[in-house]
């Protein structure tokens, strides 16, 4: 299918068949013979800021410092496109302990 590309035809013939190859003579092979692996071009999303909503206030003040655990919490989600659909990995970190608590799962579910 042409889809591979040199470090994948490298470990093939080290790996694969037990070959001793060097991956800049496999390069330069295909170079040479015009063969060039497909890659898979990265989908970027952006945000769009609506001008008219009012930014969250800053609760903490940027002041991250506690004096015991579940004082503070700081979050995140984020979302990882795959190819059979998004991923999202969701963590809560606590601010005096540091300890981090994540899930993953196939959709953004709020309990």
């Amino acid at each position: 299918r042409g889809t591979y590309g040199w470090p994948r035809v490298h470990a093939e013939l080290t790996l694969g068949l037990g070959l001793v190859v060097n991956h800049k003579r496999v390069a330069r092979l295909m170079r040479e013979a015009g063969i060039q692996g497909l890659y898979r071009r990265r989908r970027r999303g952006c945000t769009v800021r609506d001008p008219h909503t009012e930014p969250y206030t800053d609760l903490v003040d940027r002041d991250f410092t506690v004096d015991g655990p579940n004082e503070l919490w700081c979050t995140d989600i984020t979302e990882h496109p795959t190819e059979e659909g998004k991923v999202y990995c969701a963590a809560v970190l606590d601010a005096y302990s540091r300890r981090v608590g994540d899930e993953f799962g196939a959709h953004v579910v709020v309990d």
